[in-house]
């Protein structure tokens, strides 16, 4: 395995993100809306890539049509 990269934007995951990158010294990334994830969260991860919000109100608009 070459990276871990949880699906899910709670903060209560910052401490396995931490003690992967310490112990096993994998990559851990995140992708969300920053206004949506938890600062613990971006902050513990290796990478993190921001959704934009358009995008996902994109994404609602095609499930909702």
């Amino acid at each position: 395995m070459d990276m871990v990269f949880p699906l899910s934007g709670d903060g209560d995951f910052d401490l396995l993100l931490k003690r992967i990158n310490e112990k096993y010294g994998m990559k851990t990334r995140v992708n969300g809306v920053p206004a949506l994830t938890a600062k613990p969260l971006i902050d513990s991860a290796s990478l993190f890539y921001e959704i934009e919000e358009d995008l996902l109100k994109l994404k609602l608009a095609i499930i909702n049509s």
